[in-house]
């Protein structure tokens, strides 16, 4: 892949970490703010949408909306070892038929996936060096709806992302966490012609979902 931060996700989110993921999630279910970004876009609507779920790790977003009656779903993540769980809950649940796995950095491969009446983005914001070329391509793949979980921007969540940076570059990890500015994601949803739909905070989490206020022909 192109990125080095895209190698530092391989790393850091390797089949060991994944599958441990996947089992909690299979005894808990999805965690509090992918619950809600669920909830969220379920009721705008989503019978007979696609997904494009972007970074999806094992993939509790796009089964919760396809569960609500999405159509199909692409499944796009850095992670192999998140790919590989992602599989195996699909084929589980019977809806390997209806998700496609994509390996690689979403903001090279954008070029050649098709537009989706709905993409999210749960916690990836943070993971990605350049939020301007991701938000770009994410929002510009958007016919409907644009679903966001990322952290707030505040001074504390800073100081307390470069002493997590420190740590793992102590431990010669490439990852690396991001805040990025609240008003650059807003600015480029409106800029792509995106309304706020929907808004909650949780903890250090914001989760938003913005609708179209034209929707893209498909």
């Amino acid at each position: 892949m192109s990125c080095v931060q895209c190698v530092g996700i391989e790393e850091m989110f390797d089949e060991k970490r994944t599958a441990a993921e996947l089992r909690r999630y299979r005894k808990r279910g999805p965690g509090k703010t992918s619950r809600l970004l669920i909830e969220s876009i379920a009721a705008e609507g989503v019978s007979g949408r696609t997904i494009l779920d972007i970074g999806g790790g094992i993939g509790a977003v796009h089964y919760g909306l396809l569960s609500a009656g999405a159509a199909e779903a692409v499944d796009v993540d850095a992670s192999a070892g998140y790919l590989k769980a992602a599989k195996q809950e699909a084929e589980r649940r019977g809806l390997s038929g209806r998700i496609r796995h994509l390996h690689g950095n979403f903001v090279d491969l954008a070029g050649e996936l098709a537009p989706a009446d709905i993409v999210t983005l749960d916690r990836v914001i943070c993971c990605y060096d350049d939020a301007r070329a991701l938000l770009e391509s994410s929002a510009g793949k958007a016919r409907h709806l644009l679903g966001l979980v990322y952290p707030i921007d505040s001074r504390w969540m800073k100081a307390a992302r470069g002493l997590l940076n420190l740590l793992l570059g102590s431990l010669r990890k490439s990852f690396r966490i991001f805040v990025h500015p609240s008003a650059q994601v807003e600015a480029i949803a409106r800029a792509h012609g995106f309304r706020k739909l929907a808004y909650h905070r949780r903890g250090i989490w914001q989760v938003v979902v913005y609708g179209r206020l034209h929707p893209a022909v498909a």
